[in-house]
């Protein structure tokens, strides 16, 4: 079972991409005040210069782990009129939450002609961005909320914190929108103590292969292919680990992973996560079972690879 507390926090707070910083300072505090019961104490990286991403180097990294911190959302236009930030799923009467210079916001969605309108009783200053309202459900076998892409990838990544004795752990940004911070992140990491390899925390999509309570998923491709010697060394250790795991082969889908491929360096990169049900919608769903043995399955890999 999940540490809820944690969880829950996360999943309270706002970040659409471009607009990190709160959930950036909500890392950084749970990192000081965690860090000491830790098998390793992190050199923490953050600061203006990196924007609103944390890095954290324990020991002697031979690779990392990224887990985006950004989540889609909606922005104000002009006319009660809303833009979406990365891919949301629209459905007529959702509620947006959100604050601007005159106060907090609590308003309905609604489409009409293609374009997204707002219900809200006053203007809302043009820029002010909008997330779903949170309503996290918990039962004996699943989490349903708004956010669990990537809230989940961010609280995995934080309980491999507990374990990891070399390694990168690395929260970056803008994921969702047009790219992420990836790119300045590495040659970074690579200038700083330098990897060759990379595992993707966040989460992926329920389909016709892919299922609830089957393990993590370990992706064998979406629309960018990782090389075939890493993908094979991986799927050998889970085997070995006998965490359940399950293997998605797509042809569309992108994440983190696609800008590590694309970067100048050699670094080998797999995604790795559990599946969910409701993509990019207020009602993300995704099976206990399967996140546990996301964080298994990091805790065992990071050390083997």
């Amino acid at each position: 079972m999940p540490e809820m507390d944690i969880l829950e926090d996360i999943l309270n707070i706002q970040s659409t991409s471009g607009d990190e910083s709160s959930m950036t300072n909500y890392l950084l505090n749970l990192v000081s005040e965690r860090m000491k019961s830790w098998k390793v104490i992190p050199d923490i990286y953050s600061g203006t210069q990196l924007h609103d991403c944390l890095l954290l180097k324990f020991g002697k990294p031979k690779g990392a782990v990224f887990a985006h911190i950004d989540t889609i959302g909606f922005m104000s236009r002009y006319e009660n009129q809303l833009v979406p930030i990365g891919g949301p799923e629209v459905e007529n009467g959702t509620y947006l939450v959100g604050k601007d210079e005159l106060g907090p916001i609590r308003c309905k969605i609604f489409e009409e002609e293609g374009n997204i309108f707002h219900d809200f009783q006053r203007k809302i200053l043009p820029g002010t961005r909008l997330s779903f309202e949170q309503n996290i459900q918990i039962s004996n076998d699943f989490i349903q909320a708004a956010y669990l892409d990537n809230r989940l990838g961010v609280y995995n990544a934080l309980k491999l914190c507990e374990t990891l004795e070399d390694g990168w752990v690395v929260f970056s940004t803008y994921e969702e929108h047009g790219g992420g911070s990836i790119p300045a992140l590495i040659n970074f990491i690579q200038k700083t103590s330098p990897i060759g390899f990379a595992l993707i925390s966040d989460i992926t999509w329920v389909t016709g292969g892919v299922h609830h309570h089957d393990g993590v998923v370990i992706s064998i491709r979406d629309k960018h292919i990782p090389r075939r010697k890493f993908l094979e060394k991986i799927l050998k250790l889970a085997e070995e680990s006998s965490i359940p795991h399950q293997l998605e082969i797509e042809s569309a889908g992108s994440s983190d992973g696609r800008e590590v491929q694309f970067s100048p360096y050699f670094i080998d990169w797999c995604f790795i996560g559990a599946p969910e049900d409701n993509v990019h919608s207020p009602r993300e769903k995704v099976s206990l079972k399967d996140l546990d043995s996301m964080v298994e399955m990091y805790r065992y890999l990071m050390p083997r690879l």
